[in-house]
């Protein structure tokens, strides 16, 4: 950890609550933008609409999760034949996907103004979905040059949504301790990250007309994307991505399903790094760390009311045999616990029933070695 290679991608970062419209506008100006994409649905298309006027040269409002590429290439072709010079998004990952796939080719500049803790704002990954099989890659063109937080615009996100997104974004904190390019630079964006959405998300439960909850939830969000932009996809985000892009699986309930499992799974071969996520979480234990940072997850998670099982959420058990062998032929052989047909089914079918999360069998809790 002491020699490493760090890539800081570069970006403007706004987050002012109630300034939106605003710094839209001031953005697009600082670009010399003439011709606006707005890709949004709902009301965010009237803000972006509202803040640039006649500058709006296309409004998209058709927006999938995973993004098809027959999607991507519809878009892509109405933004060519409306010779737009900037795209604006407004909108959760989804939103900010489809930008991505239409910048991706035509190399256009995008503002993006999120209204959900999904983190894609802040990196250069982009992903398309095509015959059932979710394909993801990193370019410098579809990292957006202004990313615009403001927390008026989360409030219309409905409770159970809000958790399931700020999960999510917890994932990311998760995954960059293990990923092919973890770092230490990633490790202290990702415990903050982490510490902050943990803050957050139980405000924004509680009162969730409140800002300054949801302003903590941006804030750790943007963090959490940080630190997964330059670490990678890890263990979580590959299987998340075969559930996804396989079998259609809604995308943020997805992650806050599957995150405690792998977790579970990995954190006893990584004391040090789950020592210190668990004191991010609040629940320091140096006699166990992993289990004191598994704790802490699901104690965040009960209080949150978060999802609990894949079946509840479109997978069915007869798919669990193929959607295994799909994800482990998908995660990094970095990962720090290898992985068999039997465990990653076991995870699986966990994370499919909603039983309790269990650690790897070879790395067995201290209660377990004792029995």
């Amino acid at each position: 950890m002491r020699r490493f290679t760090h890539d800081t991608l570069g970006q403007r970062v706004i987050l002012a609550s109630g300034g939106a419209a605003a710094h839209l506008t001031a953005e697009v100006a600082r670009l010399g933008g003439e011709r606006v994409m707005v890709v949004a649905d709902g009301p965010g298309a009237d803000l972006a609409a509202q803040a640039l006027g006649g500058q709006v040269a296309l409004r998209w409002t058709e927006v999938l999760q995973h993004v098809p590429v027959e999607l991507a290439e519809r878009a892509r072709e109405a933004a060519s034949r409306g010779g737009v010079d900037v795209i604006v998004s407004v909108g959760g990952g989804s939103t900010t996907g489809l930008a991505k796939a239409v910048a991706l080719t035509s190399g256009v500049p995008i503002v993006a103004v999120p209204t959900t803790y999904a983190g894609s704002e802040a990196t250069d990954v982009w992903g398309l979905t095509e015959a059932s099989t979710k394909t993801t890659g990193s370019d410098p063109a579809v990292l957006p040059v202004t990313v615009i937080y403001d927390a008026e615009l989360t409030t219309s996100l409905p409770v159970a949504l809000s958790v399931a997104s700020g999960l999510n974004a917890l994932a990311h904190c998760v995954d960059s301790l293990w990923a092919p390019r973890a770092d230490p630079i990633n490790l202290a964006l990702a415990l903050e990250g982490a510490r902050a959405l943990s803050e957050g998300l139980p405000q924004v439960v509680s009162a969730p007309a409140d800002l300054e909850g949801r302003e903590v939830c941006l804030y750790g969000a943007y963090l959490a994307a940080v630190a997964f932009a330059s670490a990678g996809s890890g263990m979580h985000h590959k299987i998340c991505h075969v559930l996804g892009g396989s079998f259609g699986l809604p995308h943020a309930e997805t992650h806050a399903i599957v995150l405690p499992h792998v977790l579970a799974h990995n954190a006893p071969a990584v004391p040090e790094l789950t020592r210190r996520l668990a004191e991010a979480l609040g629940n320091p234990d140096a006699s166990d760390p992993a289990r004191a940072a598994v704790t802490a997850l699901q104690a965040l998670r009960r209080r949150l009311d978060a999802p609990e099982a894949l079946r509840d959420h479109g997978l069915a058990e007869a798919d669990i045999p193929e959607a295994a062998a799909r994800c482990l032929a998908a995660v990094p052989d970095s990962n720090p616990v290898p992985l068999t047909r039997r465990s990653m089914t076991g995870l699986l079918r966990a994370a499919w029933a909603g039983d309790p999360p269990a650690p790897s069998p070879a790395h067995p809790s201290p209660t377990q070695r004792r029995d």
